[in-house]
């Protein structure tokens, strides 16, 4: 069978990995690993240390930039973009990419989807509308109250202005659905949550925009809840675009729901997999020479499906979140949103397990709230899966609170007992 021009790609990655060791070699951060290889080849970069912020954060920017003042310059010339991550997980980590670097990267996943693609053809300069958390990252989100003008960068406009949708006041929804009506985009990008809110308001309102082709959602874990409201309500594909400020988009889903990587962006593999194939995403950059990513360990789990037409991903979300069932088997985000698939009323949870073991669900309700059999089928899934054999608490919520970064979480571990 002739290859497919993604498996010719994919290949083709290993001759890119080749060609940058020695590239990678003048980083002061990988020049001891490195000088250790007798020769740039895929034995050499397997045996390189996985690393993760802490080692991009220590002595920054010298661990990327031998000479103390060659950041400076790089600014000064207009060459490259300082910005943070949004510190999901530890604290915020500068990160330094060309300039132009983060539009360019994002296209290229954005075309992944034949779909969009086509959108992007129709509309080459496409306007977007973005909700998501203003604490999100210095890169994509406003972090103080800025007027509409000052939220325009670009093709963009970004419409929220805080951290907790489930707070918004009537008035202030009425303003974000105002200026997107106004700015007539062809998608929204959303953070899910954010995003699932908003539309339940339009719901209610019976607010559309004609202009919206399709939405993205990124940002953080996209559950199948917010998904299903975000469909429902504006009536168009909604797609799940992933990756991070630090390595730029890393997948994207296609028409027939896969997450395909994007492999001018980056190397991706899957170490220390468990008995499902699920492990550690590692990736390494290929299209940031100013601040190459080799082996960094994101911080997700996943798992690889090999195809005959090439490979695709499933994101199970962070290592952080992920639950332990009573056998003591590692339980995802991913596998407990799938409990959601089916079930109705949901517009956010959060799946919470004391170190005993003990679960409850904490949610808030769609416009119309789950019924008891559809929480009691929820439960029952959820403790199958976590192997429990005490019953799940459900609390209807009227907001969840996200974590500093801005982020949700829909599965955490706690200490002590569930409350």
């Amino acid at each position: 069978m002739l290859a497919t021009p993604e498996l010719i790609r994919e290949t083709g990655q290993l001759d890119q990995l080749a060609a940058r060791l020695p590239l990678w070699c003048e980083r002061p951060l990988y020049r001891a690993p490195l000088a250790e290889c007798a020769a740039a080849n895929w034995d050499c970069f397997q045996r390189l240390p996985i690393l993760t912020k802490r080692e991009l954060r220590e002595n920054f920017p010298h661990n990327f930039f031998a000479d103390a003042n060659a950041l400076e310059n790089l600014l000064a010339q207009n060459l490259v973009e300082r910005e943070h991550t949004s510190g999901t997980s530890e604290e915020r980590l500068p990160v330094i990419f060309p300039r132009g670097w983060w539009d360019a990267q994002e296209s290229r996943a954005l075309r992944l989807n034949g779909f969009v693609a086509k959108i992007l053809d129709e509309f080459p300069h496409a306007r977007r509308a973005t909700i998501t958390s203003p604490a999100c990252n210095g890169l994509t989100c406003p972090t103080v109250w800025m007027s509409r003008e000052q939220r325009v960068i670009g093709q963009a406009l970004f419409v929220n202005l805080a951290r907790i949708p489930f707070l918004l006041s009537e008035a202030e929804l009425a303003r974000m659905a105002q200026e997107i009506a106004d700015w007539q985009p062809q998608f929204l990008d959303v953070d899910p949550v954010q995003g699932a809110w908003f539309a339940l308001y339009c719901e209610r309102q019976g607010i559309r925009f004609p202009s919206l082709k399709f939405i993205l959602c990124s940002y953080e874990f996209v559950s199948v809840v917010h998904r299903k409201i975000l469909a429902r309500v504006f009536g168009v594909p909604v797609f799940n675009l992933y990756g991070s400020t630090e390595t730029g988009h890393l997948l994207m889903e296609n028409e027939s729901g896969e997450m395909k990587a994007s492999d001018e962006t980056a190397f991706l593999e899957i170490v220390n997999p468990d008995a499902q194939a699920i492990g550690d995403l590692v990736v390494t950059t290929l299209s940031n020479d100013y601040m190459p990513l080799l082996r960094y360990r994101i911080g997700d789990l996943a798992a690889k499906h090999a195809r005959p037409y090439g490979n695709d991903f499933t994101v199970h979300g962070r290592v952080r979140d992920a639950l332990v069932a009573r056998d003591g088997a590692r339980v995802t985000t991913w596998q407990v949103d799938q409990c959601f698939a089916e079930a109705d009323g949901f517009a956010h949870y959060e799946l919470r397990q004391s170190e005993n073991g003990e679960a409850s669900l904490r949610f808030v309700p769609d416009a119309i709230p789950p019924t008891e059999k559809t929480l009691r089928d929820i439960t029952t899934q959820l403790a199958a899966l976590l192997k429990s054999s005490t019953s799940i608490k459900t609390e209807a919520m009227p907001t969840l609170v996200p974590a500093a970064s801005g982020k949700f979480r829909l599965t955490c571990r706690v200490a002590g007992p569930i409350s």
